[in-house]
């Protein structure tokens, strides 16, 4: 394991974190089913402003759940980003339905709403857009064309817990969104996820698929009479301790995204003196919460080697997205299917994220700062 001077994120956690985790451990029961995962759940939805809130043992799973609770399966087209985790097409495929890759847009990195109309066809049935590093894509645009051709709207949100677009939280507009909650998240349990939506129908399914198929009027753990099994389901529960640090970490949500927006603002206020970095900015109206710091650079050669540069100074950075019709797996089942994704390439090839997490110190700032100045000094003088 390398030991970075500046790693790529941190977890920011205080002793409200520690004594409720110590709080469960020495109560001896409960671990699995508590009642913090409703209290976990009823805190979402309380905070986006949705009627439901299902919690899951991951983003992946969340999706997966929620392609299954919509129906969606063979024969079914749903429209997805190729810039984005490669969970985001996988959990169309987990549901035998077929990838359809749209490309992207500049100002969000999310899914181009002007494209999506001409790639609709009579096989379509969904659209999944993906918010990008903390700031919504175009989902209001995005959403009229879901109604005006009768589609679902399945938004991957798993970047954006705490961000919004004209004064709407994410997870708000579409008709279901998934959250995660992995390590790098801004609120993270470690492993974990979310749906949130409006449709009662989609909650009650989901809630079914996330336990075997099982329909628990209480706890199935303290329940001594046998249990009715509805439906195939799979085991994706949240676990009780799980959720006592999602409620701790959202409780300090706002605190956390202010720490990452002051951090951001101070690294952009430097790098943006830079004529070969474009630092990240947010369309008005979009507030972005920062779960990734992204800088844009010239090209692919800059890019890497600036990559390369910071690596053996020990300062960690990662390319975030490369795009998933290009990976071994997609282009070999698929091929190229027809995709012209210029602006999908074209970013991919540019971005790069860089380390930015809550509690940085001035210190780590200057010294990201600093070398990427080095960086591009030695450039020059080559």
């Amino acid at each position: 394991m390398k030991n970075w001077k500046i790693p790529l994120y941190k977890i920011y956690t205080d002793e409200e974190d520690v004594n409720l985790i110590t709080k469960i451990i020495k109560r001896g029961s409960n671990w699995a089913i508590g009642p913090e995962i409703e209290e976990f759940e009823n805190a979402i939805s309380n905070y986006v402003g949705v009627d439901y809130c299902t919690v899951l043992n991951s983003g992946t799973s969340s999706l997966h759940a929620t392609l299954l609770a919509c129906g969606l399966g063979s024969g079914d087209e749903i429209l997805v980003p190729s810039f984005s985790f490669v969970s985001t097409a996988n959990s169309v495929l987990f549901v035998d339905a077929t990838p359809s890759f749209v490309d992207i847009e500049e100002k969000t990195f999310g899914l181009d709403p002007e494209l999506i109309k001409e790639k609709i066809s009579p096989a379509t049935k969904a659209i999944i857009p993906m918010d990008y590093g903390g700031m919504s894509c175009q989902i209001s645009e995005i959403k009229e064309h879901a109604e005006n051709n009768n589609l679902l709207l399945i938004e991957d949100g798993a970047e954006s817990l705490g961000s919004s677009v004209g004064g709407r939280k994410v997870g708000s507009i579409s008709d279901a969104t998934i959250f995660s909650f992995c390590g790098n998240k801004v609120l993270t349990t470690g492993e974990g996820g979310a749906v949130v939506t409006n449709q009662k129908n989609i909650y009650d399914k989901i809630k079914l698929i996330r336990s075997h198929g099982r329909l628990d009027q209480t706890n199935y753990f303290e329940n001594p009479s046998s249990s009715q099994y509805l439906d195939l389901g799979y085991n994706w529960r949240m676990s009780s301790i799980t959720a006592a640090l999602g409620l701790t970490q959202l409780s300090k949500l706002e605190k956390i995204i202010k720490m990452r927006k002051n951090n951001a603002d101070y690294l952009s206020s430097k790098l943006s003196k830079l004529s070969q970095i474009k630092v990240p900015t947010s369309p008005n109206g979009y507030d972005h919460i920062y779960q990734m710091y992204t800088i844009r650079l010239p090209d692919k050669s800059t890019r890497d080697s600036l990559h390369d540069f910071l690596t053996e100074r020990q300062i960690f950075s990662k390319v975030y997205f490369t795009p998933i019709h290009n990976t071994s797996f997609y282009s070999q089942k698929f091929g190229n299917n027809g995709n012209s994704l210029p602006i999908t390439e074209k970013i991919s090839e540019q971005v790069l994220t860089l380390p930015l997490y809550p509690n940085m110190t001035v210190e780590e700032k200057d010294l990201l700062v600093e070398t990427i100045y080095e960086f591009f000094e030695t450039e020059i003088h080559q």
